[in-house]
């Protein structure tokens, strides 16, 4: 990839439903969640204090690219947080990583968001595209591992749940005569009648 393709290259502009754009969506998360995760080692050296202000851009075919950001003004697609090189070696490399995810994912939406305003999507396309990218994890949650927590979570508490279901318990009919007894004789004015007090002994034959 050229280097100063960074405003998007390769993005498929043809894109007019909210499914096509969630596909655009999933293939740049796809590729800065690889730069951030198992190229680390690449992604990191790339990122060269030293350097001037360089960008991650994720690309719809799931690669990505750390470069300049584009040198047209205003550019054509929302560009991704500058600078992310400059506090590499100044901060804890996991907190910086970590920083890096949340600028991606801010850029994934500003993205995203960008081409439903420029295809004319209305409130129902927006919501669609919205709960589809709300489905999956963030980049930040895949990076610090809170997506996996997440996931680990749910497990116990549908058991607990199981656990919590009242157990069946055998009661002997001498039990439920008596509890009845108890609830029955304490009735008193103004009702006209009494009533006797039975002992379990005295039941009436069925």
């Amino acid at each position: 990839m050229d280097a100063g393709a960074g405003a998007g290259a390769g993005a498929p502009y043809a894109s007019r439903t909210a499914e096509e754009v969630f596909r655009d969506f999933r293939g740049r998360r796809a590729g800065m969640i690889k730069a951030l995760t198992q190229e680390v080692d690449k992604f990191y050296q790339l990122c060269d204090p030293e350097k001037e202000n360089l960008c991650l851009y994720g690309y719809p075919n799931e690669t990505w690219e750390v470069t300049l950001p584009a040198e047209e003004v205003p550019p054509e697609i929302p560009e991704p947080a500058l600078g992310i090189n400059f506090a590499r070696d100044g901060m804890n490399e996991k907190d910086w990583l970590a920083l890096v995810a949340v600028h991606s994912d801010s850029w994934l939406l500003a993205v995203s968001f960008y081409f439903a305003a420029r295809f004319g999507f209305d409130k129902e396309a927006r919501r669609r595209l919205f709960n589809m990218i709300n489905n999956l994890p963030t980049i930040f949650e895949v990076v610090t591992g809170a997506a996996k927590k997440q996931i680990k979570e749910k497990a116990p508490n549908s058991t607990h749940k199981s656990n919590n279901k009242p157990s069946m318990k055998t009661v002997s009919e001498d039990t439920i005569y008596a509890a009845l007894q108890y609830k029955m004789s304490p009735i008193t004015y103004p009702l006209f009648y009494s009533i006797q007090s039975l002992s379990p002994n005295q039941r009436p034959q069925r």
